[in-house]
C-alpha cells in the first residue's frame, strides 16, 4: 500500500491496518521458514507497510499496542 493510501485512513483503520500487516509478516515469515512460500519479496514489502502504518500512528499519537489489544476483547 502506498503511503498517500495509508495517510488518508482514520484512525481506527489505522489501527486495523497495521494488525493485519502483523498478521500477514508472521504468516509470511511462518510460509518462509516452512520452505511454503514462492515470492520471497512479499516478506520485505509487508515490513515497509508494517513500518509505514506504524509510523503514521506514532505521528498521529496513536497508542496502536493498546489498541489492538482493546479491539482483541472486544
Amino acid at each position: 500500500m502506498k503511503a498517500k493510501e495509508v495517510h488518508n485512513l482514520d484512525d481506527a483503520q489505522l489501527v486495523e491496518f497495521v494488525g493485519k500487516a502483523r498478521e500477514e509478516l508472521f504468516n509470511l515469515r511462518f510460509q518462509h521458514a516452512t520452505g511454503q512460500l514462492e515470492n520471497t519479496a512479499r516478506i520485505k514489502e509487508a515490513k515497509k507497510d508494517l513500518a509505514r502504518g506504524l509510523t503514521i500512528a506514532r505521528e498521529r499519537g496513536i497508542d496502536v499496542e493498546t489498541e489492538l489489544r482493546r479491539q482483541s476483547k472486544a
